[in-house]
């Protein structure tokens, strides 16, 4: 496997548009300064799987999501690879491995077989030593893949495609232009003029639990996978013979762009930007929609403890319109699920629940309330920290931001007491 960084393609045609813009002469207009403008990046899918590899203890500058597996703790850097440690002592938590994964967003494991995207793949490995972590198979071109369009750009030049089978466009670059050298280009496009970039529980002791943004989940030989509008069911019961047994495009049941999942039992909770949706999996490679329960467009992970459900749901950006609150469900009769309760909180991003206690994240950091009455939730805590996500451990608490992974202590019901800040 190669371990050179792979770089994107420079195409001619780009360093034209840059020639002459660098050309034209500048006012102090205000209408004719630099416009930001998005050009895709065009990578192969060869070099992709050629540059997976396997190496010691890496830093990350990328954010990330985090997973829990036994004694092990996952790091999931975004679109860039997988950095795990060993955490049998929360304390001091020991940097092992990093498995480079350029296009990795998300991971499930079960039985010492790690499951992980790579843009359009999945990518198996054995990690039963973690000294000598296999790469088993690729699953190649099973899922879809859509880079995120930056929301910074004024608008995109479209004039830049994969030439074959082998190319596909892995992101984009922001570059600077004149606008009157966009203006006057007929393949550049607006952003707000290009509808096309959109933005894109109770489990066995052998398969590891993620946090409350995680896309994968596995539930007996079923991996579950979330695209924006389909879920995707493989059967993973030989892991080198992983076969599609369902791709459902969900979008006939309700609107949303689906975001996260939880399971519990055997149900699925889709988070999506429409609102909760409830999947049956009692069929595992056949799920079946429910219910749902639907708000404004939001963004908006759940997590599930019995008979109730949390819901964080976000406005501005692109998330939508919706005002900033958590959304308390009950969800006893999963077929009809109702609202408890709401509470209005400012930019919430991930949570999750132990016990009557509800761990909500947000700009201001961690939020700790009492759930034991589910028609009106009580804010008891706040502690400040540099936190996005939980995993809400029996245990411990474990909380992850960019390049930073905090462990908590639970201290009485509503109390956490810091163990370790990991930070690389």
């Amino acid at each position: 496997m190669k371990s050179e960084y792979l770089k994107p393609k420079v195409y001619t045609l780009l360093l034209v548009f840059i020639a002459s813009f660098l050309s034209l002469n500048c006012t102090n207009d205000d209408d004719s300064g630099p416009v930001a403008v998005t050009v895709p990046i065009i990578k192969t899918k060869s070099d992709v799987r050629d540059a997976i590899n396997i190496t010691g203890a890496q830093n990350t500058s990328s954010d990330g999501k985090i997973y829990v597996y036994q004694d092990l703790l996952f790091y999931i850097a975004q679109n860039s690879g997988i950095h795990i440690f060993d955490n049998q002592n929360p304390v001091s938590p020991e940097n092992l491995a990093f498995i480079s994964l350029e296009g990795v967003n998300d991971i499930s494991i079960k039985n010492n077989i790690l499951y992980a995207d790579n843009f359009m793949d999945i990518v198996v490995f054995d990690i039963s030593q973690i000294s000598d972590i296999q790469l088993l198979t690729i699953k190649e071109d099973v899922l879809a893949f859509y880079p995120v369009f930056p929301e910074e750009s004024a608008g995109f030049i479209q004039n830049t495609y994969p030439s074959n089978d082998d190319e596909f466009v892995s992101g984009y670059e922001t570059i600077f232009m004149e606008r009157a050298a966009v203006e006057n280009n007929p393949d550049f496009w607006y952003q707000d003029d290009n509808p096309t970039f959109l933005e894109g529980g109770d489990l066995a002791n052998t398969v590891g639990v993620g946090g409350s943004y995680a896309k994968f989940q596995i539930y007996n030989d079923a991996l579950y996978i979330l695209e924006d509008y389909w879920l995707k069911a493989f059967n993973i019961s030989d892991y080198n013979e992983i076969s599609l047994t369902a791709e459902v495009y969900m979008n006939g049941w309700f609107g949303g762009v689906l975001e996260t999942t939880y399971i519990q039992k055997e149900y699925l909770f889709i988070g999506a930007t429409d609102g909760m949706h409830i999947v049956s999996l009692q069929d595992e490679f056949n799920p079946t929609y429910l219910s749902s329960f639907t708000h404004a467009t939001g963004c908006d992970p759940v997590v599930v403890n019995g008979n109730t459900a949390y819901i964080t749901i976000r406005g501005g950006n692109l998330c939508g319109s919706i005002e900033d609150q958590i959304n308390v469900i009950d969800v006893s009769d999963i077929s009809n699920p109702v609202e408890h309760s709401t509470y209005f909180l400012s930019s919430p991003y991930g949570l999750g629940v132990r016990n009557q206690t509800l761990y909500v994240c947000n700009d201001e950091g961690i939020h700790v309330f009492d759930v034991q009455n589910p028609t009106e939730i009580l804010l008891i805590n706040s502690y400040d920290a540099n936190i996005k996500d939980v995993i809400a451990l029996d245990s411990h608490l474990i909380g992850v931001g960019e390049n930073v992974i905090y462990q908590f202590n639970y201290v009485n019901d509503f109390e956490l007491d810091i163990i370790s800040v990991t930070q690389f």
